[in-house]
């Protein structure tokens, strides 16, 4: 299996305002997606996520560095063919339906006649829109705008699929069903990368996930690698301590929470939990239960963000 998407020292510099101050969105940025993968592109807002999807689709030029899609370097046509994308605010032709929205992307494409009404049937199906195919699309609702982007980004059944924020501002409901849609496209093969600050959907998603704070890559790994905490913890439940025992279990436990007779405790580190089984033991008390924690993608990510942009970075 190879790379799907390959940057290396990828940067890109704007000019704005007055006095054309020179604004960095990009610094350096080097990073590696394996085909047929989920990888979840997490950052603040202007950390630069939405600049590195518009150069990877051909939308912006760097300034410097170089990357490849699907082996190919920034600016081959080939690979257009090849791509889809859902922009974080798509534009669409309000007073088209979706159907006649869906057929009109199928025509820059250049697909049959024959093909094109077959295919957009198949794509309103496929994203649940197939009951408004007759609708104008400045009638539809939030979430039928977002399946309706995803289908335009399907029509020509790309091998990479570039989402910018697909899930901001759904609902439940709807963000679970691009969740769902989202890994059924990996089961077809399909290499999805996508830019989130919803933190819950990258961890329900992604195979791999990259933390990018003021234009740089500050982390990237699996989210096995991004869960596993560097210091292990424990949730333990003890019964029968005497408060002598409790008191010296309060110096070991980060947390200490007394109910009724059950003593809750949050234990970091192997040593502690040596410690507190041994206090426990000899006070005559139990342990009911004890669980290794599992650290949370949020935990995670604030710890790479910190201290926060300061601001002059865009997306």
């Amino acid at each position: 299996m190879g790379y799907a998407i390959e940057i290396i020292g990828l940067k890109k510099t704007y000019r704005s305002g007055v006095r054309r101050k020179s604004i960095t969105a990009l610094n350096g940025l080097d990073l590696c997606v394996n085909e047929n993968e989920i990888f979840g592109f997490l950052g603040p807002n202007g950390a630069g996520k939405t600049t590195t999807l518009k150069i990877l689709v051909g939308l912006l030029f760097p300034s410097d560095g170089s990357a490849r899609v699907l082996g190919r370097p920034l600016g081959d046509l080939s690979v257009k063919a090849r791509i889809g994308f859902l922009p974080e605010t798509p534009y669409f032709y309000e007073y088209l339906t979706c159907w006649e929205l869906l057929d009109f992307y199928c025509r820059l494409f250049s697909i049959h006649k024959a093909e094109r009404g077959r295919r957009v049937d198949r794509l309103l199906a496929r994203v649940n829109l197939e009951h408004v195919a007759d609708r104008q699309v400045r009638k539809l609702s939030h979430g039928m705008l977002q399946r309706l982007g995803i289908a335009q980004s399907l029509i020509n059944d790309p091998e990479v699929l570039f989402l910018d924020e697909p899930m901001a501002g759904l609902d439940p409901v709807g963000r679970r069903t691009i969740r769902e849609m989202i890994h059924e496209l990996k089961a077809e093969g399909k290499t999805i990368f996508f830019s989130s600050h919803i933190l819950q959907d990258a961890e329900l998603l992604c195979d791999h996930v990259g933390i990018l704070r003021e234009g740089r890559l500050v982390n990237t790994g699996t989210l096995q690698e991004m869960l596993t905490p560097k210091r292990a913890s424990y949730e333990a439940v003890v019964t029968g301590v005497p408060n002598n025992a409790i008191d010296e279990l309060s110096h070991i436990a980060s947390k200490l929470e007394k109910r009724d007779n059950r003593v809750h405790l949050l234990i970091n580190g192997t040593e502690n939990l040596v410690r507190m089984e041994r206090i426990v033991a000899q006070s005559g008390g139990l342990i009911d239960s004890l669980t290794k924690t599992r650290g949370t993608l949020e935990d995670h990510f604030i710890e790479f963000i910190s201290p926060e942009p300061r601001g002059n970075v865009e997306e």
